[in-house]
């Protein structure tokens, strides 16, 4: 797995100040994407273990609420299974930080709510318990918003996941909305 970019002050992915992480790899390819060049596989640097140790510890202070986890397109089959040890490692070494999780998929692809969703993998369950808040959904031109929080098109949603999945369908997080 690949990574574009790291923020270690971001105020604009994510309640509070926080650490994003924008994962290379995507086919989801919207329309006037803001980060396209995150959707080459092989875009940026190798996501080894030095960066996420790196990653972590800038998660530590008090100041910083948590993670955030963009793209490119975070849950892309392919780096889901370099993802799953992170963010278990993330929620070990930081329990009370929040995780957002970025996805151009929505709540139903990932859930299999969808059949044959090219996201759902072997990880993809494990995944969504160690995240906090998902925002899903593709990035659609003709629905831009540019006055949304956290989000850039208005069919994007923002998700409670533990909620969520206690309740077996979306919970949206009402407060950021």
């Amino acid at each position: 797995m690949n990574y574009g970019r790291i923020y270690y002050a971001d105020i604009a992915n994510g309640v509070g100040c926080r650490t994003s992480l924008f994962l290379s790899g995507c086919r989801n390819h919207c329309k006037e994407c803001f980060n396209p060049e995150t959707w080459d596989f092989d875009y940026g640097t190798p996501f080894d273990v030095s960066v996420q140790d790196k990653v972590i510890s800038s998660i530590k202070p008090p100041y910083i609420e948590g993670l955030s986890i963009l793209g490119g397109e975070p849950m892309e089959p392919e780096n889901q299974e370099a993802l799953l040890p992170f963010l278990k490692d993330v929620k070990t070494a930081c329990p009370a930080k929040t995780v957002w999780l970025y996805s151009g998929f929505t709540w139903e692809e990932l859930t299999g709510q969808v059949p044959d969703a090219r996201c759902r993998t072997e990880w993809t369950d494990e995944i969504l318990p160690l995240v906090d808040i998902l925002v899903d959904g593709r990035f659609e031109l003709e629905k831009k918003n540019i006055s949304l929080k956290f989000r850039g098109s208005e069919n994007q949603r923002i998700i409670k996941v533990p909620a969520s999945l206690k309740a077996g369908k979306p919970v949206l997080a009402d407060e950021y909305m």
